[in-house]
């Protein structure tokens, strides 16, 4: 009896377990995945805070503010919801003054959509100490959220403006080119922001979250930080504010560049605007009034600036001539002061011309009827290549959007476009840089670099990506060696053209630093003269917009070239006498900030 008991009790206990086993392992695993089927791995996209932009002595240029934004939940705008937005933005209209109903309700219909799932941001940006007085009232509301966020601030308003550039909202186009345009919803528009905006945007991070079906956070399964990268300019803060202060109200360009590498120091577009008005869009007032102005404040005329080179360019024709054989440094021109060909009169500005003249002294006295009378020996097959060798119509490389290539005519040139043939008129005004000849003033530095280097550099402003220095190229095979057997003459028309009398810069040009530099003077013809005009009216005497831009491009020293200077001043006239003050002015600040460096003995001779 007593073994039937334990026998029973045994059967009894193995049963019960048996059973329990089949309950975890058949019945309950439908329990089970039932449980994990309310679980599930929720993933956030973490946007990346957008880099900031230096000088190169790491003063801020472009920085972030920090805030919030807030944002009102999905498909309120649904008719049976629509009293709950109003209310809700009535709310947030009541706290912050700054936001109106009209403008909150707007970007809210102008987002939210059916298949929209997340918050609308009616309030992008709020600086933290107008949100914390509300703070709490506002996270009361739950169709209302509130994040952290940024916003695009630039430090100096106007400075420097058509180089840094902007951002602005993101657009279709920007989210279609970079998908995180979308999570972070600003992108760079103009500019160093615009051209290097992956970089600065940097990649977004990532977290996992495993949640229930109540989207209820369980654990972080994982998490990657968000990455961005901070920009080192070679731009330096102090020359940049002093080159605005000496540019005043003209409009133009200045462009100051380092020889050797490219790396360009300060560069400015005239008139500037401020920056800060396009972050989270510009009135239609303000744009309009911006958009109207003569000056064309929107214009970058570093690299959209297209304007005839004028007698600056007369260094690189005259090396194409000389390159043929035809001419040579020491050929003399009879210049009568005008020329006749095909019944058409072709003006030097200097009305008695300029006697028996060679190469140099023509540079120097910015002879147009010597250019005139060569040109027609050697012809315009024999000059355009090479000035397309040495940059013009063709990009420089610079680090900013959408840059301009200009135009340098030749037959082939205007048949393609005008279906036209050439005419040797169109040669003679060509080798003055008047007629079809375009460039920008960008242009017109690297062409300088070449004059004083023989080399062709990439103008720049990056000189770091945060602790990496990134170098650009500098091609020495710009020409061949050959072709470059003429620099040193034309280097010495230029440096005549500063420091010689009757250089066309040399009443200009006043340098206080101990030592000399090489120039050109050009000026370039807004409106064409009359053939029935006998005397030339003056530059003071017109229309200002029918003046002619004044071109001064120069290097130094002119012994040990460190520094292109390069100044355009829109219908500014004379060359010399409107870039000549504020160039001298710039070498001067230059040496002072150490930029410029000399052997002592070089400062002894000056003294």
């Amino acid at each position: 009896m007593r073994i039937k008991i334990v026998l029973g009790f045994f059967f009894i206990v193995w049963t019960v377990l048996l059973v329990r086993v089949y309950y975890i392992s058949i019945k309950s695993n439908a329990y089970y995945e039932e449980i994990a089927k309310q679980n599930a791995v929720k993933v956030d996209e973490l946007a990346p805070l957008r880099g900031v932009i230096l000088d190169r002595n790491l003063k801020p240029l472009s920085v972030n503010r920090l805030g919030f934004s807030i944002g009102i939940k999905p498909r309120l705008s649904l008719k049976s919801q629509r009293n709950v937005l109003d209310e809700e933005i009535a709310f947030l209209a009541s706290l912050l003054t700054d936001f109106s109903v009209k403008e909150m309700t707007k970007e809210y219909l102008r987002t939210d959509s059916a298949y929209n799932h997340d918050y609308v941001d009616v309030i992008p940006f709020i600086p933290y100490d107008k949100l914390i007085p509300h703070f709490a009232r506002i996270a009361q509301h739950e169709n209302l959220r509130i994040q952290i966020a940024s916003k695009r601030h630039y430090p100096y308003g106007n400075l420097a403006s058509h180089v840094i550039g902007y951002v602005g909202r993101a657009n279709t186009q920007d989210v279609a080119e970079d998908a995180t345009a979308k999570l972070v919803g600003f992108s760079g528009k103009t500019g160093i922001e615009k051209y290097y905006n992956a970089v600065l945007q940097g990649v977004k991070g990532e977290k996992r979250t495993k949640v229930t079906a109540f989207n209820q956070e369980i654990e972080v399964v994982s998490k990657t930080l968000p990455t961005s990268n901070d920009l080192v300019l070679s731009l330096d803060l102090e020359l940049q504010q002093y080159i605005t202060t000496l540019f005043g109200d003209d409009s133009g360009a200045v462009v100051v560049m380092n020889v050797q590498n490219g790396a360009i120091l300060a560069a400015a577009s005239f008139p500037e605007y401020d920056l800060n008005k396009f972050v989270n869009g510009i009135s239609q007032e303000e744009w309009s009034l911006l958009a109207n102005d003569l000056n064309h404040p929107f214009t970058n005329k570093l690299v959209n600036g297209l304007y005839p080179p004028g007698s600056i360019v007369k260094m690189g024709v005259g090396m194409a001539m000389l390159n043929t054989g035809i001419i040579t440094p020491s050929t003399m021109i009879e210049s009568t002061g005008a020329m006749e060909l095909g019944g058409r009169i072709f003006r030097d500005w200097k009305k008695e011309g300029h006697g028996m003249i060679s190469y140099v002294k023509a540079i120097r006295q910015s002879c147009d009827d010597y250019f005139y009378k060569t040109s027609l020996k050697v012809g315009i097959d024999n000059i355009a290549p090479f000035l397309s060798k040495i940059g013009f119509a063709a990009k420089t490389g610079i680090d900013l959007p959408r840059e301009f290539t200009g135009t340098v005519p030749s037959r082939e040139w205007k048949k393609e476009r005008y279906g036209r043939g050439w005419s040797q008129g169109e040669t003679l005004i060509t080798s003055i840089g008047q007629g079809y000849f375009l460039v920008t003033p960008v242009q017109i530095a690297k062409y300088t670099a070449f004059l004083a280097t023989g080399n062709g550099v990439t103008p720049h402003f990056l000189r770091k990506v945060n602790d990496t220095t990134i170098d650009f190229p500098v091609d020495s095979t710009i020409v061949s060696e050959n072709e470059k057997r003429f620099l040193k003459v034309t280097r010495e028309g230029m440096y005549e053209v500063a420091n010689v009398q009757g250089g066309t810069g040399l009443n200009h040009l006043r340098l206080t630093a101990p030592f000399k530099i090489a120039a050109k003077t050009g000026t370039a013809q807004v409106v064409g003269i009359s053939q029935t005009e006998k005397k030339r009216m003056r530059e003071e005497d017109m229309e200002y917009y029918q003046r002619s831009h004044a071109w001064l491009t120069t290097y130094g020293p002119y012994e040990n070239p460190q520094y292109v200077v390069t100044v355009l001043v829109e219908h500014g006239g004379h060359g010399g006498s409107e870039g000549g003050p504020i160039a001298s002015k710039i070498y001067d600040k230059l040496y002072e900030m150490g930029y410029i460096t000399l052997p002592e003995k070089t400062k002894e001779i000056k003294k």
